[in-house]
């Protein structure tokens, strides 16, 4: 038997119109706008490294996760008032050469990773990089490029956690697994040749370059790391533009380790997105990174954590600021070390640059809208202004008369939330780090 058909109500009917609907959407969308809490910071010095310049006494409105208004601006009567008002206020700082997923022990692992994969499951990783990651954003770094080292993708886990706000931590790019030539970064005994697995993808002609591109594209990269020099056969000018230009069909970029002249050479004039390290790379080839748009990270220790290095390490740093070339800020440290966390270890890495003598302005750049471009993320992140993501820190003094106040970060907001918000010190004393990274 049919039924009867039910006449809707007027009401219901309205509702389900087209205008109707429309005009409901609107609401809800003003409804929330209006429940958007706006925050304003005073900031009394606000930096701009991309010039070096200083404003004084501007204001910054913030609305949910971005910045909405920076300038002389009147505060909205119900905003929540940050008062930064006798501090340096700047962009989030980057760290491009990062490894969360790995604290090598230095007691148990006697300063070498190779020990640390070893004995140190990808699930334990994972976790370590958790702590990592919290450690490095209340330094103020929040954006990081992790370049591998991380098992079997524990990196990917780290940053999907972050992205879905399950972890505190820094907007993260991933490397997943490493890709070499056979042996990796190891030196591996013929009755034992699995043991480099998962650390490294061993990859020694363009088909397994191919895969191993494609693999960790799959499974999370968002970045591709390639060793290129550490063993007595390397990648050749073509392998690496072999992989360049595969990496690109996916959107990502390369991130070449080199060390040797040699290995230096071939991946500048592969045109990778960065040479990382490149201690030994000769002047020829700082100007040939410089003309192909090779940017420079190179993760320089200081003599406290790679004495042996660190002389070279200083050279490098001055040649590449005569050679002018394009560098960002990166830092490779991975061993636990009495007095550190991550961050400040990290941020150690400013002792070179300072004992180098190059200017604050480059070295600021190299921490934010350089890093930014780098990482491809300058339309978003690595500078102060309406529409961009409020990624913002605070330093006592400013950065450009001394880098030193870097490792005295005091106010740290990521995305619009507050992450470390604590009392500045005005004065303080330089400090220096021990302990000797792996890589």
């Amino acid at each position: 038997m049919a039924r009867p058909v039910q006449q809707r109500h007027p009401m219901i009917h309205y509702l389900f119109s087209t205008r109707a609907t429309a005009v409901f959407c609107l609401i809800i969308i003003f409804a929330a706008s209006a429940r958007a809490q706006t925050t304003a910071i005073k900031a009394g010095k606000l930096l701009d490294p991309e010039t070096g310049e200083v404003k004084l006494n501007q204001i910054i409105l913030i609305e949910g996760d971005a910045i909405r208004e920076i300038g002389t601006v009147a505060i909205p009567e119900k905003a929540a008032v940050i008062d930064l008002s006798n501090a340096t206020v700047m962009p989030g700082l980057f760290d491009c050469h990062t490894h969360l997923c790995l604290t090598v022990k230095k007691q148990r692992d006697r300063g070498n990773y190779y020990y640390t994969t070893l004995q140190d499951p990808t699930p334990l990783r994972a976790i370590e990089g958790v702590a990592n990651a919290k450690a490095m954003l209340e330094a103020g770094f929040t954006t990081v490029r992790d370049v591998g080292n991380a098992g079997n993708y524990a990196d990917t886990a780290l940053r999907e956690a972050i992205e879905r706000k399950i972890v505190p931590g820094p907007t993260m790019l991933n490397a997943g697994r490493i890709i070499a030539p056979f042996g990796g970064q190891f030196h591996l005994q013929p009755e034992k040749r699995e043991l480099g697995n998962p650390e490294y993808f061993y990859a020694d002609t363009r088909d397994e370059i191919l895969k191993a591109i494609r693999e960790n594209i799959h499974f999370g990269a968002t970045v591709i790391k390639l060793v290129v020099d550490d063993q007595r056969y390397i990648y050749s000018i073509e392998d690496i533009q072999f992989a360049v230009a595969e990496a690109a069909r996916a959107g990502l970029r390369v991130a070449a380790h080199a060390w040797t002249p040699q290995g230096c050479h071939n991946a500048a004039a592969a045109g990778v997105a960065s040479i990382e390290h490149g201690f030994h790379i000769s002047d020829d080839d700082l100007a040939l990174a410089k003309k192909n748009n090779v940017t420079l990270v190179g993760t320089d220790f200081t003599a406290e954590i790679d004495p042996e290095n660190h002389g070279v390490i200083v050279q490098r740093l001055r040649r590449a600021v005569r050679a002018n070339v394009n560098m960002a800020f990166g830092t490779d440290v991975t061993e636990e070390t009495e007095g550190y966390t991550r961050g400040s270890l990290a941020m150690s890495i400013v002792d070179s640059w300072i004992e180098a003598g190059v200017p604050s302005k480059t070295l600021m750049r190299a921490m934010t809208i350089h890093a930014a471009r780098l990482c491809g993320v300058e339309r978003t992140r690595g500078a102060l202004d309406a529409g961009l993501a409020a990624d913002i820190v605070a330093t006592p003094e400013n950065p450009i008369d001394d880098p030193l106040t870097l490792k005295h970060v005091f106010f740290v907001m990521k995305d619009g939330k507050i992450i470390l918000h604590k009392a500045p010190e005005f004065a303080f004393p330089a400090s220096r780090p021990s302990g000797k990274s792996s890589k």
